[in-house]
């Protein structure tokens, strides 16, 4: 098998409107398709806790032709279960977009009124620098921004 990259991060969201409030609008991405798509679609039940009746599909990106792209979906009418996991634990704990200033975007982004996963303090490096940072979704799932050559 050879891969060429990352094709999309997929993450079911509780409230759609309220993930694509954050997404879409608080981090600028772009939505490029939105549509209900079926729950049994390729065999996906084998892949659910619950069966599931309905599945809202959107998928999001920085720009078109752009991956990986990020993929939310609901179920319209049908609460999902559990909470987010933290860093030290088993799963995948957060994404990470890379930005050209850090920095400029966690002001942005507190202006705008997102709540940054820890104090601006708690951010910086020995240096000062501020190079990555966290906020959480609507979800409580962990989103890091950092700058070029800032590591994970």
């Amino acid at each position: 098998m050879q891969a060429s990259n990352i094709s999309h991060i997929g993450i079911c969201v509780r409230d759609m409107e309220k993930s694509l409030a954050f997404y879409r609008d608080a981090l600028g991405m772009r939505v490029l398709g939105d549509r209900p798509t079926d729950p049994a679609e390729g065999g996906r039940y084998d892949n659910y806790k619950h069966r599931r009746t309905t599945r809202r599909w959107v998928s999001l990106a920085y720009g078109e032709g752009t991956s990986p792209t990020l993929t939310l979906t609901s179920h319209p009418g049908e609460r999902p279960d559990g909470q987010p996991i933290l860093l030290d634990q088993v799963g995948i704990t957060h994404f990470s977009f890379t930005v050209p200033d850090v920095q400029a975007l966690a002001k942005d982004l507190v202006a705008k009124g997102v709540q940054l996963a820890g104090t601006m303090e708690s951010f910086r490096n020995s240096r000062g620098q501020i190079r990555s940072i966290y906020v959480r979704d609507p979800d409580g799932i962990l989103v890091q921004f950092n700058s070029p050559g800032a590591g994970a």
